[in-house]
């Protein structure tokens, strides 16, 4: 869950009024086209009192700088998602619009593990499965997979066998402080996720579903104390496949 209320702390003042005019011209056929009108824009400096004052056409300074807040915007809108080089190896998908998201993967790894005190698993090491991720400016799902294998457009999908995550594969962020922003590269945008995902404190279950088919405790428990790989033998599927979950 994302902390938006530093957005609501700074204060806005409108400054500056645009008013466009459109003079319609009729052609030879006395037929209004795009064309054939003109544009006119006026000026106007806003007052302490918040009324517009000192109308005067639009200046070569004015528009040059609206111009380049314009560019400024289109920019920020095409630049969300963009990588830094070549593509990452692990990236399945990626839709750089403004409100778009990634898919990646990644394989099974030991990594480092948080548990609330009162679920009873020690925190530490433990090997994870192989996994692909869904993830917006803020939102996240993940999955699970089987085996080492980079996943195709028909690779099965598993349920992720963790807590804070619903059976669609969303996660709960909790008090998590998620900073991306639309100018967020790809490469950044992955692993900021990932460290989110695992940086935070595994707490409960969602959903009313058994993610696991050995108790999801017992499991994580012997990942945290053992060398042991995780056991894709435990994994439920979801009824997905890759291809579904792009789309």
């Amino acid at each position: 869950m994302t902390n938006v209320t530093n957005d609501f702390n700074d204060k806005y003042i409108p400054y500056k009024a645009l008013l466009i005019y459109n003079c319609e011209r009729e052609n030879d056929n006395n037929i209004n086209t795009d064309e054939a009108n003109s544009v006119y824009v006026e000026s106007y400096d806003i007052g302490l009192l918040g009324n517009p004052i000192n109308a005067h056409p639009l200046s070569l300074k004015e528009s040059i700088a609206l111009a380049e807040l314009l560019q400024s915007s289109a920019e920020m809108q095409n630049g969300f998602l963009k990588s830094k080089g070549l593509l990452p190896g692990n990236l399945l998908y990626v839709n750089p619009d403004s409100n778009g998201y990634a898919v990646w993967y990644t394989p099974p790894q030991k990594r480092d593990l948080f548990f609330v005190e009162n679920l009873g698993i020690p925190c530490g090491k433990g090997y994870v499965p192989a996994m692909v991720w869904k993830a917006t400016r803020d939102k996240l799902r993940v999955f699970a997979l089987k085996g080492k294998t980079k996943p195709t457009g028909k690779t099965e999908l598993y349920h992720a066998p963790y807590f804070n995550t619903y059976q669609d594969g969303r996660v709960c962020m909790g008090n998590v402080n998620i900073n991306i922003d639309r100018t967020t590269h790809l490469e950044n945008f992955m692993i900021q996720w990932e460290q989110y995902f695992f940086g935070s404190y595994f707490s409960h279950m969602l959903g009313g579903i058994d993610r696991t088919r050995q108790n999801i405790v017992h499991l994580w428990k012997n990942q945290t104390t053992t060398e042991s790989r995780f056991p894709d033998d435990t994994l439920f599927t979801c009824g997905l496949n890759l291809n579904q979950l792009i789309r």
